[in-house]
């Protein structure tokens, strides 16, 4: 290995790694009300050659919590024995919300809604700085993982502005059949990351406060296939069969139109024709009833999971694909492979021998 080849130490928040070394940094976030001091860990794997700096974050919001066992599993794949670049995860941003199951942080805001931040702002803002001063500011690329909120589910999905052509790319290499292209919302991880021409995409799968053995797995995969597309890992072996997404350019969400006790006859991936029968909303305390009828055709990529709804409240989330039978067999074909050996508690990759 020639002397240009060799990385040289990475610096994160003081915190000198050398190459072919990994470590967690403890983060100073705030403190407690018992002036307990509250940490953000960051694992730092950093490899013996240059090459990307990867963000791989999750738990933003505090109760999504398949991101944080993506990041588990993904920091014990073997795949990273032999890394170049440096990838720097942080299984739970929001540990404010993590600590109480919660989405927002103590002052109510969505921290997700708080960047670039202020060093002498709110929580969240100060939070959002720090965040992006220290981490983000450090990283070439970026992966934020994310759940549905409580009650919701969705389905694996990429969001991604896909007018950025790193960024698209890095959507494709994730490999689960849908990218939905999403506007930059104000305040956002995302948007902060794409002004400073960061590419990053945002992995959307399950519900909140809940494990889903399938969303997990098509994480850890999909990770694992950014950091072979940017040269960071060596190539599989034994390749899955290769993805091709189909990108829906718009969505929209079916909503309650009275209150009662909503039942869903869907499932999350089903093919949706135009007019047909999605659910029904019913009164506790007599026989009327209304039927909910899809707007337009797709596939349902989001879901309400509570069977007590008010009007107005977001039911189905349908995405718009020009060829709507073949991506709905795409989803099927793809579920069915990530589900294949599923035992529950088990890693895609093998762990890392000690």
């Amino acid at each position: 290995m020639s002397a240009e080849e060799v990385a040289v130490p990475f610096e994160l928040a003081g915190v000198s790694v050398a190459p072919g070394r990994r470590t967690v940094v403890e983060m100073p976030a705030a403190q407690l009300y018992t002036n307990t001091p509250l940490n953000i860990p960051v694992h730092v794997v950093h490899g013996r050659r240059p090459g990307p700096v990867l963000l791989v974050c999750a738990a933003i919001h505090g109760d999504e919590l398949n991101g944080v066992e993506i990041i588990r599993r993904v920091l014990q794949s073997q795949s990273l024995r032999n890394l170049r670049g440096t990838l720097v995860a942080v299984p739970v941003v929001n540990v404010f919300g993590f600590i109480h199951k919660s989405r927002y942080l103590p002052d109510r805001r969505d921290l997700n809604r708080c960047f670039p931040g202020s060093e002498t702002g709110s929580l969240g803002a100060r939070m959002a700085w720090l965040f992006k001063n220290q981490i983000l500011d450090r990283c070439t690329h970026a992966i934020d993982l994310h759940t549905g909120a409580v009650y919701r589910s969705n389905l694996p999905q990429i969001r991604a502005n896909l007018d950025s052509s790193a960024t698209a790319e890095m959507a494709q290499a994730f490999g689960v059949p849908l990218i939905l292209n999403s506007v930059l919302r104000d305040g956002t991880l995302r948007e902060v990351a794409e002004a400073q021409n960061i590419p990053v995409i945002t992995y959307e799968a399950g519900e909140a406060l809940r494990f889903d053995e399938a969303s997990i797995r098509a994480g850890v995969r999909g990770v694992i296939n950014v950091m072979r597309h940017l040269s960071m890992v060596a190539p599989a072996r034994k390749p899955h069969p290769l993805v091709e997404p189909s990108v829906a350019r718009s969505s929209l969400w079916v909503r309650a139109e009275r209150d009662g006790v909503f039942r869903s006859l869907v499932a999350l991936g089903d093919r949706i024709k135009k007019d047909q029968l999605l659910g029904r909303i019913s009164s506790p305390f007599s026989s009327d009833e209304m039927q909910i009828l899809a707007p337009c055709a797709g596939i349902l990529v989001g879901r309400d999971n509570l069977p007590l709804v008010n009007e107005g409240e977001a039911l189905f989330h349908i995405a718009r694909f020009e060829e709507v039978k073949e991506v709905a067999e795409q989803v099927q074909a793809f579920a069915a492979d990530i589900l294949e050996g599923v035992t529950l508690g088990t890693s895609t990759e093998p762990p890392i021998a000690p």
